[in-house]
């Protein structure tokens, strides 16, 4: 499978190009937005997830002889076909940093190119920065509630879509978690990883003590023991504790025992105690089964004695939100302003090529996002995007531009970052966004407003359109 193809699309793509290209429209520039709508999983935020897969394909994408063979079988012209044959992006992109926390509405990314190159990367734009921006979410909001001291692992290749399994553990590692049990997407994005055993391991011998002592004896430095097989307070952890005695015996440390199953609060408590009783304070415990943030939060409400948690399924499918609505809407064409009409003004795209500014509060943290014309000053005021009633004063000396060129006729204008330097900047970023944004319930709306000549603009096309 060539992932770099051009065929990566949707098919109403090409056949808008191949119309374009007809009525020679096809090197008209165009330039579209990427924003979303609404924040997942009744979040105030969104974390920005996706860029660098992005970039990295849009240098390579093109159609092979293969491909254009396809296409001639589904019925496309021959002329479109050569056209194709010469196909490369040689566009300009604009985006906000991966790793940066966003909101409903503002630009995220913006692309100016043909409206045929414009058209044919929608579809791949949409699915890497949709599906890892949700992912990334999510992840981030299993740390915030974790807190700072618990050690996060990413389980849920086994459960995840396919090979959208290797982009969940990157985007979940983004999100703030430690490591990822997916060793392929360790070796390709260097993230740490991590593993202990299953259940069938411990069944394929006669008893559980055997069982235990030969995984100990493979790995005495990193040996971590699941211990509810059986029974875990009558079995597993007398096991588990003979093990632990075992090994320091032998000068080694008995690193973690794991819970998969059960009342996690009161097995982790009673694990706890019975390791602390029997000299082995430093050995931590771990948990997994169909963990999320909001089954962690009664945990840590509970006062489960839980040092690693290991999440799957609910983080790398995005439940309860199984998609983020991110769209692509045309904002330009051959230098003119366009608008797509509706009676609900949330459906209504910003017409134009923009800047998003983002301003602080006194104490340094984020407050709001007004969305500029890109020949605008920084703005001074910022009009409400759907009631235009309410308006806010802003000092523009604190407005900081946050879409700026990371791609110029089709090769990159930005270095290439690692996985480790986009997590640490989406931490950074995090912890510049005021609690109230992030707590679960009823976040507070993070304001993001229009200038004054965004509300013009648009006003006056939606006027003429009618």
């Amino acid at each position: 499978m060539n992932l770099s193809s051009g065929l990566y699309t949707d098919l109403y793509q090409l056949t808008m190009a191949q119309s374009y290209f007809l009525h020679g429209k096809h090197n008209t520039v165009a330039t579209f937005d990427y924003f979303f709508r609404k924040n997942p999983f009744e979040s105030g935020y969104v974390l920005f997830c996706g860029l660098e897969q992005v970039l990295d394909w849009l240098e390579k994408v093109s159609f092979t002889k293969d491909d254009l063979a396809y296409l001639k079988d589904q019925g496309f012209r021959e002329d479109f076909l050569e056209y194709l044959g010469g196909f490369s992006f040689r566009g300009h992109i604009k985006s906000m940093e991966e790793g940066q926390v966003v909101f409903p509405f503002a630009p995220i990314l913006s692309v100016t190119a043909s409206v045929v190159e414009c058209q044919i990367i929608e579809t791949y734009l949409l699915n890497i920065l949709n599906f890892q921006s949700l992912i990334a979410t999510k992840a981030s909001r299993v740390r915030y509630v974790a807190g700072k001291q618990a050690i996060l692992s990413e389980f849920g290749l086994r459960r995840s879509q396919g090979y959208a399994g290797l982009l969940a553990s990157r985007a979940a590692y983004i999100g703030g978690f430690d490591s990822t049990s997916n060793v392929l997407a360790g070796k390709e994005f260097e993230i740490p990883i991590s593993g202990t055993m299953s259940h069938a391991f411990i069944q394929s011998y006669d008893d559980e003590l055997t069982a235990f002592m030969a995984y100990a004896e493979t790995f005495p430095d990193n040996c971590t023991l699941l211990v509810d097989t059986y029974n875990t307070l009558k079995s597993g952890m007398p096991h588990a504790i003979e093990v632990a005695k075992h090994l320091k015996s032998k000068g080694h440390q008995l690193a973690a025992i794991r819970l998969d199953s059960g009342d996690l609060a009161y097995l982790s408590r009673t694990c706890r105690n019975m390791l602390d009783a029997a000299g082995f304070p430093e050995v931590k415990i771990a948990a997994s089964n169909q963990l999320d943030e909001h089954v962690i939060r009664s945990l840590k409400e509970q006062e489960a004695a839980i040092d690693i948690y290991g999440v799957g399924t609910n983080l790398v499918v995005g439940r309860s939100n199984g998609a983020l609505d991110g769209v692509y809407k045309l904002c330009s064409f051959d230098g003119v302003p366009r608008i797509k009409i509706s009676e609900n003004l949330k459906k209504m795209n910003l017409p134009g090529s923009k800047q998003v500014y983002r301003y602080l509060n006194p104490n340094g943290l984020y407050m709001g996002d007004a969305i500029a014309m890109e020949t605008e000053q920084t703005p001074n005021e910022m009009v409400h995007p759907f009631e235009p009633h309410k308006a806010m004063a802003i000092a523009s000396e604190q407005g900081k531009p946050m879409l700026r060129e990371v791609m110029n006729q089709g090769k990159r204008s930005i270095a290439k970052k690692s996985t480790q330097e986009i997590a640490e900047m989406a931490k950074q970023n995090l912890q510049l966004l005021p609690r109230e944004h992030k707590r679960f319930d009823n976040p507070h709306v993070y304001k993001v407003g229009i200038s004054r000549a965004v509300e013009v603009l648009r006003d006056d096309l939606k006027n003429q359109k009618k």
